[in-house]
């Protein structure tokens, strides 16, 4: 592609053409290098199987979770057999956990350890992938009691990661229950203390956005410390004569939002908004457009350079969105019309303030909700209407408290400002509760296609008066998600949990607690609005103790279904003339050769070589985790392209 576009720029004289041929292919080349090179200089190999180990090794990162009542440790040990140097993470029950357990401290214990797991069905979340890129061979529970071999270093109370939880738990202690974790969020990024429920309410409410640390709280961070330092310094008349105090402001700003970055843990996304931010500090203090595609290419490069595997993350990809909607309806003519300063009253000054925040929140849900689908398989509708309120909320009245808090605390002071602060953040979590609890709030979708959300990207990237050519693609992917057919059968990678949908839309399933991992991501990825039902109570079921066979009505055809219930033996003639009666047999242990059902045989055979798997009955599709896999370091090697293919059934009953 470069020669190609070095050969149009002498034979055509197209510069236009030839940059952009030569740009991409090189940016292209070179962002596969880097890829390929972060992979192979962080990625670890996961350990073979599920192990019980006794671990001698250093605590290198701790993180509290007092809402799930548990730590996390990751741990440098070495692997039993291989003496391989691996990075694995421990959950410790709170009942087990010590103040010794610190970062740098040299610890025994032994633990569960399971490789890191691939997507439960094909379009869940692929921990393998992130736990790849994020070192980790293998994740456990700890199995009995820590012992401390050696206390952690003395300079480790001086660590970032000690003032993160000393400020975590000091802001825990000052502001009680839901609203003090979401106050320590802000403060510490430390997320642990939040309760499910009202994670989920944030989440379907739209406001999840809220509590990691990103661009709304770096920014205000930001913007606060350089209104201050602009207003402080205009103070002294000798400097302000002398120096250009937006440059000295910008510096104060970028100081404080580097700071903020360290001190909330450093995640992608906190330093992808920091960089955005001191950019547009930047060109705050050089008197440029501070708001441009410019400024936001420049900070993906940044991010993208160190951390390339960012971009197929939703952080990522919602982050940058949100961003590049903002400046895009900013930067068109009749928002500029609308924005422009007039001769008006105060009062209409604020109607408009308070539209163009309303018009810019319901831009940006439409711009995110594509990437919360494709991601997540469901999206909070009312989230416009909750941001438009819980944005402000949060800049002017919550963050700024928090922080004149901690600064009275040092002078033992803030108390009342802590019982403020508090009070604004339950009003954030009754508009969350409110918002999501309302009929409709949350849309639930099928697996959206790669080609689906490919649509909906390419209809945002338009630019100038063509823009609008851009509602073509996006409304064909519209009508694409809307046409997504939903899966009627879903198993998991282990056949220990398994779903099935009636003819009305409910939800079957044959065991798993609610809210478990496996039950949840049925219910996302089943797309049913409804709580979810044994499977023993399926229309016509018939239940043994080992069995359920069901028959499951669609278009024309019916199917016939035999699930087994547990793991025990049967008498393998009697299970013979069982598959043969049954279309699809379902199974978590591997089923003789004997059974042989009309169609598809899933046991642990074949869930090993395929992973988890959506059927389709009415395209007669077979769909495994195994069909998404490619030949990556953190794919299981048990998981493989499908090695049973589905035959045509013969003619129904």
């Amino acid at each position: 592609m470069a020669g190609l576009g070095w050969a149009c720029l002498r034979m055509t004289g197209r510069p236009a053409v030839s940059t952009a041929l030569v740009a991409v292919s090189v940016a292209f080349t070179l962002g596969i290098s880097v890829i390929w090179a972060r992979s192979e200089v962080v990625g670890t190999e996961p350990i073979a199987a599920p192990v019980f180990a006794k671990l001698d090794g250093t605590i290198l990162e701790r993180e509290e979770q007092p809402a799930e009542d548990r730590v996390r440790l990751v741990i440098a040990t070495r692997e039993q057999g291989t003496g391989r140097a691996i990075k694995v993470r421990i959950k410790v029950p709170a009942m087990s956990d010590d103040n010794a357990l610190k970062e740098g401290a040299r610890i025994r214990l032994g633990a569960r350890l399971m490789p890191p797991s691939p997507p439960i069905l094909p379009g869940a979340y692929d921990f393998a992938r992130a736990a790849w890129f994020r070192g980790y061979a293998a994740t456990g529970s700890l199995a009995g009691d820590i012992e401390v071999l050696a206390e952690a270093p003395s300079n480790e109370g001086g660590s970032l990661a000690s003032a993160q939880r000393r400020l975590s738990a000091h802001v825990r202690s000052r502001v009680d229950g839901s609203a003090g974790s979401i106050a320590a969020a802000f403060a510490s990024g430390d997320r642990g203390g939040i309760p499910l429920s009202d994670e989920e309410a944030m989440r379907d409410a739209g406001l999840t956005h809220l509590l990691s640390i990103s661009g709304l709280h770096v920014s205000a961070v930001i913007a606060a410390a350089y209104f201050l330092a602009l207003k402080l310094l205009a103070l002294w008349p000798w400097l302000a004569l002398r120096v250009r105090l937006p440059l000295c402001a910008a510096t104060v700003g970028a100081g404080a939002g580097i700071a903020y970055t360290l001190l909330t843990g450093a995640e992608v996304p906190t330093v992808r908004s920091c960089i955005g931010a001191v950019l547009v500090l930047g060109a705050l203090a050089l008197g440029r457009e501070p708001l441009s595609m410019r400024m936001v290419a420049v900070a993906a490069f940044c991010v993208l350079l160190f951390w390339p595997e960012a971009v197929i993350g939703p952080s990522f990809q919602m982050s940058f969105a949100a961003v590049l909607a903002i400046i895009a309806l900013h930067n068109s003519g009749p928002v500029q019309q609308f924005l422009r300063p007039r001769e008006e009253a105060l009062a209409a000054k604020y109607v408009r303030r308070v539209a163009m925040l309303f018009i810019t929140g319901v831009v940006i849900e439409i711009a995110l909700t594509p990437i919360v689908l494709f991601h997540f398989h469901r999206a909070g509708l009312s989230g416009a209407f909750a941001n438009v309120v819980g944005i402000p909320l949060v800049t002017f009245l919550s963050m700024p408290l928090i922080a004149l808090a901690l600064l009275l605390d040092l002078a033992g002071l803030g108390g009342p400002v802590w019982w403020l602060a508090g009070k604004s953040l339950d009003l954030l979590l009754w508009i969350a509760h409110f918002t999501s609890a309302q009929p409709g709030a949350v849309k639930l979708v099928p697996q959206m296609g790669m080609g689906t959300i490919a649509l909906f990207v390419g209809g945002a990237l338009w630019r100038g008066r063509v823009r609008l050519w851009g509602l073509l693609p996006a409304a064909v992917g519209a009508f694409a998600l809307a046409a997504t057919p939903t899966a009627d059968i879903l198993v998991t990678r282990d056949g220990a949990d398994f779903g099935v949908v009636d003819g009305s839309g409910q939800l079957h399933v044959l065991r798993g607690s609610p809210l478990s991992y496996s039950q949840t991501n049925l219910i996302e990825l089943s797309g049913s609005d409804n709580p979810p039902v044994p499977l023993q109570i399926y229309p016509d079921a018939k239940c043994s103790a080992d069995f359920c066979s069901l028959v499951v009505a669609r278009g024309e055809r019916e199917w016939a279904l035999l699930v087994a219930l547990n793991r025990q033996r049967i008498d393998e003639r009697q299970l013979a003339a069982a598959c043969e009666l049954s279309d699809i047999v379902i199974a978590e242990r591997w089923l003789p050769r004997s059974c042989r059902p009309r169609w598809l045989k899933l046991d642990g055979r074949y869930l090993s070589e395929n992973g988890g798997t959506t059927i389709y009955l009415d395209d007669k599709r077979v769909a495994g985790v195994a069909d998404g896999q490619g030949s990556h370091g953190w794919q299981r090697s048990g998981i493989e392209s499908p090695k049973q293919e589905g035959r045509q059934l013969s003619p129904a009953p």
